[in-house]
């Protein structure tokens, strides 16, 4: 029977630790990579004003980027800051 009790004590923490280690990623990790995900989509389909933008050697950085919303495709306006860089971008 303290074999037993003592498995479960182990399987409880274990759980514990696991539940804690995911609640961490989604409140902490999880919106910083969604949102980074989400500005590079948008930044591959923006448009930029020429004026904001800055090139330095192989990379531009544009502050004034923007999506505009599309009905037909449900796409939601976007606005934000991008870099290109070698033909690609990445957005901030």
């Amino acid at each position: 029977m303290k074999e037993a009790t003592g498995e479960l004590n182990m399987t409880v923490v274990t759980v514990v630790a696991i539940a804690a280690v995911a609640a961490f990623f989604y409140a902490f990790i999880w919106p910083n990579i969604k949102n980074s995900i989400t500005a590079s989509t948008y930044c591959a389909m923006a448009t930029c004003d020429q004026a904001s933008c800055n090139t330095d050697k192989s990379k531009t950085v544009c502050t004034s980027c923007r999506v505009d919303a599309d009905d037909t495709t449900g796409q939601k306006a976007w606005s934000g800051k991008c870099s290109f860089e070698n033909g690609t971008s990445q957005a901030k």
